[in-house]
């Protein structure tokens, strides 16, 4: 961890050569949801905080997510090749996050625990993702948040967002049982994980798809504050730093940030003090990856 931010993220998932799709398998399933906790108390608050996040802010939207609920490593230190990762992953709504995570007493739902399924078992814990993009010349996008969003306005953060259940047809844990092939489900989200961080990228950088290589997982990090979970991948961009900022002016989500920045590596270590935690993790599953490919 990064020496001026010590506590700010956990890294929950490392994959520092970096995974394909093929390397990357869902277990979607209503075991990996939340477990409501015992205490009535926390319960009632969600609906509370929830109904006076709305009064303030009428265009919150309650979504469906994904939820992150754990995962299976294979092969963990050997080649690329050999790696495998199964993630874990149940359904959760932006409801339940605003009243559980971005609750302001939100350490009451956290259970004791070293193992962080269990340690979060009460929480929605959805799933974002962020994409590290290099460019052909060697830099790293980075935007500057807006001061108008919820979260860190005016905080540096990679491009991302959240994979969407929606998008790989799921709007219930009921509408997948009548899929006869649970694998066919399976499958579709681990594309959807892929799929989703393309569209973030495009949507609020404004480069055509066209232009990013594959993108590869390269793990899971949580910030500490309100236990908030990110998967971040590596993508690689057939665009210059020059060609990128004119096309982010009109990119489709530019809204969400007020500015681009194209930094190298030492430049954006001096950033990641202003980063929300799961992006300081996310770069810090760069570094790794950086290091690890030096030394093949």
């Amino acid at each position: 961890m990064e020496k001026h931010a010590e506590s700010a993220y956990k890294l929950l998932l490392s994959c520092p050569y970096g995974l394909s799709l093929s390397q990357v398998s869902v277990t979607f399933d209503e075991s990996y949801d939340r477990i409501l906790h015992p205490d009535i108390n926390p319960e009632n608050s969600i609906a509370q905080i929830w109904d006076s996040s709305v009064q303030k802010n009428k265009s919150l939207f309650n979504g469906k997510k994904f939820r992150y609920g754990g995962h299976i490593m294979h092969g963990e230190g050997g080649s690329s090749l050999r790696s495998h990762i199964c993630l874990h992953l149940g359904l959760t709504d932006y409801r339940t996050f605003v009243g559980t995570n971005l609750n302001p007493l939100w350490e009451k739902f956290l259970v004791f625990s070293e193992d962080d399924p269990i340690q979060c078992q009460h929480t929605a814990s959805p799933l974002g993702n962020g994409a590290v993009v290099e460019t052909s010349d060697n830099k790293i996008l980075v935007l500057q948040r807006s001061n108008n969003v919820g979260e860190f306005p005016g905080h540096f953060v990679f491009p991302g967002g959240h994979p969407e259940p929606q998008d790989a047809g799921i709007t219930s844990h009921q509408c997948c049982k009548d899929v006869r092939d649970s694998e066919l489900v399976n499958r579709k989200v681990s594309q959807e994980m892929f799929d989703s961080i393309i569209r973030e990228v495009v949507e609020e950088i404004g480069v055509p798809a066209a232009s990013l290589c594959d993108p590869l997982f390269i793990g899971i990090s949580r910030r500490l504050l309100n236990v908030r979970p990110a998967a971040f991948f590596f993508i690689k961009c057939s665009l210059q730093s020059e060609e990128i900022q004119q096309l982010y002016s009109t990119a489709q989500d530019g809204y969400e940030s007020t500015q681009l920045y194209t930094v190298s590596m030492i430049e954006l270590e001096n950033m990641t003090c202003k980063m929300p935690g799961c992006h300081q993790g996310g770069f810090a599953l760069y570094k790794q990856m950086v290091e690890t490919l030096k030394n093949i």
